[in-house]
């Protein structure tokens, strides 16, 4: 790196959206988990929120897929990001990504975006519950108080199977080993499978555990993150114990939950038995400037919906309003958006709408 690539004049600053970035380094973590960091080709200060994630566009045997990862590193370190992650026996993004990713492949990333981050919800005491890869999100905000020299007391807690499947186990101990305020715990279901030593807590963790490693957890903000029979396990414990729910935080992006999936199902049921119902005058004209055509649809459907119909592929990885791959500018009309994290106000202000989760009040045209 030469010293005009830092050059001021020429950095930018990272906004939500797609940006072209190239993969720099690939880092084993543990046996089954790698850490790829990224670099844009011109200089970019990759300024975001200690706990965010990042969309990344791939193309695998042919196929266009969308796949969202927090990022593990902090905006303290700026001209890089990391994301961190685990080989999933059957998953096709992460074996492609661990088999085939490597220093110097170029792809496209969007984001930063989501809710679940340290800066929004400022604490002098905080409870950091990790299980597994869970800890990615928790890393970043614990490197980012650790260089940051932020005034907060830490207790870290995370749960592995095994202490080879620790991941970040050296740096952990590094950060806590140099800041009386930041306390580390870790659990162990069981010990290696070659019988290497642990003398830590062992088994799943438990309201007895908890009391020991935080006694004041009651009072703490809390920041959880890991696989869904983890995270509610935790709410269970806190909950039993009259906890304010109000501080407490998770780590929500993933798959769809099954809940949302039949109501989702339900919808588009109810949608197809009115459709009929619709008179012709009542639907809406959804237009895209950029491509010359437009749709009609119906009261209460999606921009994506319209662009769908057309055979418009915007790219998409959630659905929900969380990801903000499918960010789009409205440059005429007016649109009802529900969405969960996955823009900015000022990309609102800017015009800018998630079309998954955008519902035209009337006519709309779109740049796309």
């Amino acid at each position: 790196m030469t010293m005009n690539f830092l050059n001021p004049v020429t950095t930018q600053t990272w906004t939500n959206g797609r940006h072209l970035v190239r993969c720099v380094k690939v880092i084993q973590e543990t046996w089954d988990v790698r850490t790829f960091c990224f670099m844009a080709e011109q200089p970019v200060l990759f300024f975001f929120k200690p706990g965010q994630f990042v969309t990344l566009e791939l193309e695998i045997d042919g196929e266009p897929i969308m796949r969202s990862y927090t990022i593990s590193s902090s905006p303290s370190v700026p001209y890089s990001f990391s994301i961190t992650v685990k080989r999933v026996p059957g998953g096709k993004v992460s074996n492609w990504l661990h088999d085939n990713l490597k220093s110097g492949d170029e792809l496209a990333v969007h984001g930063p975006v989501g809710n679940f981050n340290a800066i929004d919800y400022p604490a002098e005491k905080i409870l950091m519950l990790s299980g597994g890869v869970g800890i990615t999100p928790l890393m970043s905000m614990a490197r980012w108080f650790f260089d940051t020299n932020s005034a907060v007391d830490i207790e870290f807690v995370h749960s592995a199977r095994t202490p080879k499947d620790i991941i970040y186990h050296r740096e952990l101990e590094h950060i806590f080993s140099r800041i009386p305020e930041f306390r580390l715990h870790i659990v162990c279901e069981h010990s290696d499978a070659l019988g290497e030593a642990w003398a830590g807590f062992r088994g799943y963790l438990s309201q007895q555990m908890l009391e020991l490693m935080a006694p004041d957890f009651l009072e703490r903000e809390i920041f959880c993150c890991g696989p869904t029979p983890y995270m509610n396990a935790v709410k269970s414990l806190l909950k039993n114990n009259g906890f304010d729910m109000s501080h407490y935080h998770e780590e929500s992006f993933g798959a769809t939950p099954a809940d949302v999936q039949e109501e989702a199902l339900e919808h588009a049921e109810l949608a197809e038995a009115q459709a009929e119902e619709f008179d012709a005058a009542e639907m809406l004209s959804v237009e895209f400037s950029s491509t010359g055509k437009s749709a009609h649809i119906q009261p209460g459907e999606t921009v994506h919906a319209a662009a769908a119909k057309l055979g418009l592929h915007i790219p998409k990885a959630c659905g929900m309003g969380i990801c903000g791959t499918c960010r789009v500018p409205l440059t005429s009309g007016q649109v009802e958006m529900e969405h969960n994290g996955g823009i900015t106000d000022e990309d609102v202000a800017e015009g800018y709408i998630l079309s998954c989760c955008s519902k035209p009040l009337g006519d709309v045209v779109v740049e796309y």
